[in-house]
């Protein structure tokens, strides 16, 4: 049932004197988009008449089928709190549709909403708690972007050494202005990183908050003269960020992954979601860490996971079972990282876990030492094997894999695919600096 019926939603926009609405959706690769409205036609856009060109939007469609409409979902309904009285806006997040009326197989909501769908099927209902990290960086006298950070603080660190402190406030303040409930934010390990953590919701909500999330951060940092970016690995020799995704499943009210009696308080489906996480991690890489810098985020050394495997008790592995149990019960892959499209990452995520659950895969046993510190010849005794290493690797793995394909459709499958492979292309045919600084003057 929706939290809110049109006619309220044009009552508020009367008594807020909203003049503009935005019509957000996400492309194939995650980045934000929108339509912006006047006040005049939102009543036609409440009813799914808002049409845009599709065939303008990358890994959408072609041009000779171009018509497509925008149909709000009501309950994403929010106002901008960074607006002032006079230039007063909102905003809906949108599903996407095809003039016959029928959803767009290409939105990533749409996708998202298929496999929950799949899941809703089998008795279950997902959640997920996201972890997003990200770096503020200093602009120059024209407002572009460098690599200068904004302190030299460290892990949970305080003011005055973290500089950043008013402006992650100012976003905890807007967030929760938009209807967050965050439950902390702290400066993360590297300078110039920070964390903020909202509150787990089912799939869906959680990856329409993501994006919001990404909004009102690079928004409000650009109010502070910082830029923000979600880039895993902006600077060599420092950790990267990442976006850590906590899954539960609930069937008939009830955490399906706790059992009181179970081996470490987990039931069968935990044990069945675990190994299908693990069994199709390396397809699922492509979509978690979907571009050539996400890989250099995942190299052993910087707190990033890299070894499939699966332990309760130590942060090396790529999937902890954090402590807690009864309704807490929970699952966290560790090495998504908030380049990715988040409803794409968390279809895959659900994908694979209801796989494991479908057809009983049990994973191995867990490892509860330092995966980073064992010697090649004990990781392959305990059959512990790598993440791809790079983005040509993990596209490779993901056209193998038919579960992870069919989780993203073969419209979708087939654009970010291609898409991902021309960007590894470009990327393998630049000079780096690097390659000047070995090779230039040694032959």
């Amino acid at each position: 049932m929706s939290k809110y019926t049109k006619e309220e939603i044009l009552l508020k926009v009367k008594e807020h004197k909203i003049k503009f609405v935005r019509l957000q959706f996400t492309d194939i690769f995650g980045v934000l988009k929108n339509v912006a409205i006047t006040d005049k036609q939102l009543e036609k856009a409440l009813n799914g008449e808002m049409m845009f060109d599709g065939s303008s939007i990358d890994g959408f469609v072609r041009i000779e089928e171009s018509d497509m409409y925008l149909k709000p979902d009501i309950d994403s309904w929010a106002i901008f709190p960074w607006c002032s009285s006079e230039d007063a806006a909102a905003r809906f997040i949108c599903d996407i549709y095809r003039a016959d009326d029928t959803p767009f197989e290409g939105d990533p909501r749409v996708i998202l909403q298929k496999v929950i769908a799949e899941a809703e099927s089998m008795g279950y209902t997902m959640n997920v708690g996201p972890e997003c990290e990200f770096f503020l960086f200093h602009t120059d006298e024209k407002g572009v972007p460098t690599l200068e950070t904004h302190d030299k603080a460290g892990y949970f660190d305080l003011a005055p050494v973290d500089l950043g402190e008013n402006a992650r406030r100012d976003m905890i303040l807007a967030l929760e202005d938009m209807g967050f409930e965050i439950e902390a934010s702290h400066h993360e390990v590297a300078p110039g990183q920070h964390e903020i953590d909202f509150k787990y919701a089912d799939a869906l909500t959680t990856a329409d908050n993501i994006q919001t999330f990404k909004l009102v951060v690079r928004t409000i940092a650009q109010r502070h003269g910082l830029h923000a970016t979600f880039m895993p690995k902006p600077i060599f020799g420092i950790n990267g960020s990442g976006m850590h995704a906590n899954q539960s499943l609930f069937k008939n009210g009830k955490n399906a992954f706790y059992d009181p009696n179970g081996e470490l308080g987990l039931s069968e489906d935990a044990y069945y979601y675990v190994g299908g996480l693990m069994k199709h991690a390396k397809a699922i890489a492509a979509v978690t860490n979907p571009t050539v810098n996400s890989y250099k985020r995942l190299v052993p050394g910087y707190e990033a996971p890299v070894y499939v495997a699966w332990s309760g008790q130590n942060r090396s592995p790529l999937i902890r079972v954090p402590a807690k149990r009864g309704v807490s019960t929970r699952i966290e892959l560790r090495n998504p990282d908030p380049s990715c499209n988040p409803y794409l990452a968390i279809a895959v995520m659900l994908k694979a876990g209801l796989d494991g659950i479908k057809n009983k895969i049990m994973p191995p046993k867990p490892v509860n030492c330092n995966v980073y510190e064992m010697t090649f010849k004990e990781k392959e005794s305990l059959e512990i094997e790598s993440l791809p290493a790079s983005l040509e690797e993990a596209i490779k793995e993901l056209k193998n894999d038919p579960v992870i394909l069919d989780a993203l459709g073969p419209h979708a499958a087939k654009r970010f695919i291609e898409a991902k492979e021309l960007e590894w292309k470009d990327y393998s045919s630049k000079i780096t600096q690097w390659e000047i600084d070995h090779y230039l003057t040694k032959f």
